[in-house]
């Protein structure tokens, strides 16, 4: 019997793996666009990094954040500037094709060294012309030497911190135990407010600047020298991105004036006087809101490496009032919105993002960005927000087959079904879109931090599984991931870990097998966890500490309600009035209560191994050693609603937010528990050892709640329910919780597949769980796609909480995919 395809399968086996979009259904354009870089290589793209590097040579001694708005204003005046052919919304920052930009301030010293490995490296390879590695082996390396954040960061931790964190004798080698992510992203996500942006203007903005600064007390030095140095800056930027514009207004001119297509001369004219209005003046028509949103987006990668990129934020919402309007006048309909839509995730899938540290690109394997597109939720009055373009972007995203946007779903009690049905529908597509995002759980979890209703009911989604309150978050620096997978190995190990021989690298709490239970081993697990904490925080605060003093954001201040009215700089440690929360990550959850389990089962209870046994057999990697194996791997697993484990699970993740809770006020700042692998569950796993629940050495942990690799076997109603029961509801200090859940196309077929997965998102909705994401594919397919990676060169997969090309992932993450459970049903 021939399996169920879902659509992207049958577009796959139909065109080749080659993406088509469907000229004969009017989109010559997008696919135009597309075919134009579609199969070329991702070039690095120097100019941002040369011109931030200029511009910072001559203003050094000045206040960080004037240095910055006239880097920027520096880059707005000399950057190239491009249209492309039938391109409609304008504003790439980089080289024609696919392009990555340099952010050196970032981590600049680790550049001579990627300009050698950029094209060989197995996760998202980079071209670099000549031409520009002379450029930066001469002018930006040597200039950013000693001076880089990176640098900075390793050179100031303590020892007890460095050695779980970098390799002391080579600083730039993750050692992936206690893993800091502030030094190849100079930002945790972030939202805009658009809105602001589209319906005030720039020049408004400048004005708003220039009136705070009449309004300053000269005879207070706070004034006088820190506030009025960032308005100053402001009204730099607003200039710098008003033009920006204008270079692409007088660009289309140019290009009009020598073409010969009448059509394009009108389009390229229409391109040149809406960029001459916008972001400087307030938008009046749709598609001069979407330009000007697309360049506020846009300069924003100009301006710093926020990690996952700037969201697109609640676009059925801001937008609606002009597409609401345009329609009622008849001057567009939903065929050309969706082509103007298309426009701009074309704009955004030949930007690349570009990770030059080791540990960054293997956390963000297949060019992963994230501007998530949030539609759905509540207004601020706690009414359904959805509207039509809410149900238009989710038709777009089923009619593209391409990675970007990211889009993201709010969920909530008042969702209407026809929204639930549409959402379904979308994800039955089969490229892992929309990811869900549960207002019943998030909106609460924010009350309970200090936000109001109305900035509580307003969030978007940023990154993975990420929110941010725009005008109401405050806080920047991004913060550590804890491989807990070494801190079973760790308590196993006395302190140690098989990757890195006799060295001790975090506290002894007794070898184990002298544990005379089940509770003296758990009680080990605990101290090795309380002090990987302990040094996890550590690490943050010496990374607090050191952010205001290398990065500003002026242009994101502008955005910014509380920034303007304080004259802040968002890197600001503090910002009077915001909510200030971060997070720090659990890596690796089911591994380590799999793992606990199993032993708790086999040794102490069942006795039918020893635990000198089950320590030999890790040793061996189970090699002749497969009876222990067989009989770990049958004790119960996280994922299967079996309270034997999830208790052991749920103790973890209180652990943690416990300790998030007493130690946070030293920080400054709410710390959140989360579960957010990213891609970082495979180089996590490639430190561990073999682990008591089956898993073999250096293979990847499991992923942020999800359950280990193939350990579910009771369909995703367990593991949601492993995921309820695991929860810590009567604390505030948790957050997103990444689940992937993966299905055959055959369980979702037909009507009564889109109603089964309906029902099944309600359920969740009802359990009050973060988040949830769909892979909905045969195995067959990715087994395949191994094989013949040419013939599926276009099949999207969900990896965390970004969806990429199958075929451009690392074969570990590959397998990582693919051992994850495929499930035939909902039910158990």
């Amino acid at each position: 019997m021939a399996a169920v395809l879902t659509p992207q399968e049958k577009r796959i086996k139909e065109n080749g793996g080659r993406i088509v979009f469907g000229i004969k259904d009017g989109k010559k354009r997008i696919q135009n666009i597309f075919d134009s870089f579609s199969e070329k290589t991702s070039y690095v793209d120097v100019q941002r990094a040369k011109l931030f590097t200029e511009s910072f040579k001559e203003t050094e001694g000045q206040p960080l954040t004037l240095r910055w708005a006239k880097a920027l204003y520096h880059i707005a005046a000399k950057i190239d500037v491009y249209i492309e052919p039938d391109q409609l919304i304008v504003g790439r920052v980089g080289r024609l094709g696919k392009y990555g930009l340099i952010y050196p301030e970032l981590d600049g010293c680790f550049l001579n060294q990627f300009v050698q490995q950029a094209k060989e490296r197995d996760e998202s390879p980079f071209e670099i012309d000549p031409q520009d590695i002379e450029i930066i082996e001469k002018e930006i390396a040597p200039y950013w030497k000693g001076k880089t954040y990176y640098e900075d960061l390793s050179s100031s931790l303590p020892e007890d911190v460095l050695k779980v964190t970098y390799d002391p004798e080579d600083r730039f080698s993750s050692r992936y135990i206690v893993n800091e992510s502030s030094a190849w992203r100079s930002a945790l996500q972030w939202v805009h407010d658009y809105k602001k942006g589209i319906t005030d203007g720039f020049a408004a903005i400048k004005k708003e600047a220039e009136k705070k600064i009449r309004e300053l007390d000269d005879m207070n030095p706070a004034d006088s020298i820190d506030r009025k140095a960032f308005y100053q800056a402001v009204e730099i930027v607003a200039d710098a991105i008003i033009l920006w514009a204008y270079r692409h207004s007088e660009e289309a001119v140019r290009l009009a004036e020598i073409e010969c297509d009448p059509l394009r001369r009108q389009e390229l004219l229409e391109i040149a006087r809406i960029c001459a209005k916008v972001p400087e003046q307030p938008a009046e028509t749709f598609r001069e809101a979407l330009q000007s949103q697309y360049f506020l987006q846009m300069f924003s990668r100009l301006e710093q490496k926020t990690g996952a990129t700037i969201s697109n934020g609640r676009m059925d919402q801001y937008l609606w009032p002009y597409y609401e309007r345009d329609l009622k006048a008849g001057t567009i309909d939903r065929e050309k919105a969706k082509e103007l839509f298309s426009c701009v995730w074309l704009g955004m899938a030949q930007y690349q993002d570009l990770y030059i540290s080791p540990a960054g690109v293997k956390f963000n394997e297949g060019y992963a960005h994230w501007e998530a597109v949030t539609i759905g939720g509540t207004d601020a009055d706690g009414r359904d927000a959805t509207n039509e373009l809410s149900y238009l972007l989710l038709e777009n995203k089923r009619e593209f087959p391409l990675n970007y946007p990211d889009l993201a779903a709010r969920i909530h009690q008042g969702s209407p079904e026809s929204f639930l049905r549409a959402v379904a529908e979308t994800i039955k597509e089969g490229s892992g879109f929309p990811k869900l995002l549960n207002d019943e759980e998030i909106v609460p979890t924010l009350l309970a931090h200090g936000a109001t209703y109305g900035d509580a009911r307003d969030y978007s989604v940023s990154g993975c599984t990420e929110v941010r309150m725009p005008n109401l978050d405050a806080f920047t620096t991004a913060c550590p991931w804890i491989n807990l997978g070494a801190v079973l190995e760790l308590t196993l190990r006395n302190g140690r870990l098989a990757k890195y021989g006799d060295e001790l690298l975090t506290i002894e709490t007794g070898d184990p097998k002298d544990f005379k239970n089940y509770e003296e081993l758990e009680e080990a697990f605990f101290k090795q966890e309380e002090y990987i904490l302990k040094l996890a925080f550590k690490q943050q605060y010496v990374a607090n500490r050191l952010h205001a003093l290398h990065f500003a954001s002026p242009f994101g201040s502008a955005l910014h309600r509380l920034c303007m009215k304080n004259g802040q700089d968002l890197h600001s440690e503090h910002i009077d009035g915001g909510v200030e929360i971060g997070f720090f990550d659990f890596i690796g959850l089911a591994t380590a209560a799999d793992s606990l389990a199993a032993i708790r089962k086999v040794v102490f209870e069942d006795k039918t191994a020893s635990l000198e046994e089950v320590l030999h057999a890790l040793d061996q990697n189970f090699e002749n050693e497969e009876v222990i194996r067989q009989r770990l791997l049958r004790a119960p697993k996280y994922g299967n609603d079996e309270s034997y484990v999830d208790e052991i699970a749920k103790k973890i993740d209180r652990f943690g937010i416990l300790f998030g809770e007493k130690y946070s006020d030293y920080l400054g700042v709410q710390m959140d528990l989360r579960y957010v692998s990213q891609s970082s569950n495979v180089p996590f796993g490639s430190v561990i050892s073999a682990t008591p629940n089956g898993r073999k050495a250096w293979t990847a942990l499991s992923d942020g709640a999800s359950a280990s690799q193939g350990a579910d076997e009771k369909g995703p109603t367990a593991v949601v329910l492993s995921n309820f029961h695991t929860k810590n509801n009567d604390l505030k200090n948790r957050a997103s919780r990444l689940l992937n859940i993966k299905m055959s196309p055959a369980s979702v077929e037909g009507e009564a597949g889109t109603e089964r997965l309906a029902s099944f998102i309600r359920a969740w909705r009802d359990l009050r769980l973060w988040h949830l994401q769909f892979n909905i594919i045969n195995q067959e397919t990715l087994l395949a796609a191994q094989k013949n990676p040419e013939l599926y060169r276009s099949l999207l997969v969900r990896v965390a909480g970004y969806s990429a090309y199958f075929v451009q992932l690392s074969p570990n993450l590959q397998e990582d995919i693919i051992r994850r459970t495929e499930n035939a049903g909902f039910g158990a």
